[in-house]
């Protein structure tokens, strides 16, 4: 009797944990227009420094990004042939050069508004996609698309796709052709020259 009552309560948990997950479609909704309404709001942001708009994006929008599925999927094969501490390192420098390309998304900002696509999911889906497109005067809009899955801590984004174009998929081919000629070891220096040289640019205002 006592293992079916644990039993039930461990079903009940579950569903509780299920119902309590926030919705995908609404996770990007709320962290797009929370960073939207912090740089609406605090003109410092558009300030030559970049550092502030780079902290902003690495507290509020990356923690919702699963890097080490994005980095595996970015190196495609060579992925398996990496140690766990390369693992690690590329997960790290993949993970800042998208802070630094996300916060120069923000910088541009001026004033463009959301629009999010209607969203459908079916029950027990664990892979999604949430379409939304950037609307700016005199132009067409810009759809940015975002593939997420579900996961112990909530859904996590592991994928951006730009006008048609997957972020992961972008960088295939070069972190392809950099592992060929130097290695994964080759691969991590390269792109941590690559975010050092980006933050000095941040830092003097380029």
């Amino acid at each position: 009797m006592m293992k079916k009552i644990l039993t039930l309560l461990a079903g009940l948990l579950l569903s509780f944990s299920v119902l309590a997950q926030e919705a995908p479609d609404a996770l990007v909704k709320r962290v797009t227009e929370d960073v939207l309404k912090i740089v609406r709001e605090d003109k410092t942001l558009q300030g030559a420094d970049k550092s502030k708009l780079i902290a902003l994006v690495d507290a509020k929008v990356l923690p919702n990004f699963d890097f080490q599925r994005m980095t595996a999927l970015a190196l495609g094969k060579e992925w398996r042939k990496a140690t766990p501490q390369q693992k690690m390192r590329l997960s790290e420098e993949f993970r800042n050069l998208l802070v630094r390309t996300y916060a120069n998304s923000f910088d541009g900002y001026r004033g463009q508004r959301i629009r999010y696509l209607p969203f459908t999911m079916s029950a027990g889906e664990t892979d999604v996609y949430v379409r939304t497109e950037v609307l700016q005067p005199g132009a067409k809009p810009v759809q940015i698309d975002y593939n997420l899955e579900l996961q112990s801590g909530g859904w996590k984004v592991y994928d951006v796709i730009i006008a048609g174009i997957s972020l992961v998929t972008n960088y295939r081919d070069q972190f392809t052709r950099e592992v060929r000629a130097n290695g994964i070891d080759g691969l991590i220096a390269s792109l941590a020259t690559k975010n050092d040289t980006l933050e000095a640019s941040a830092k003097a205002g380029k």
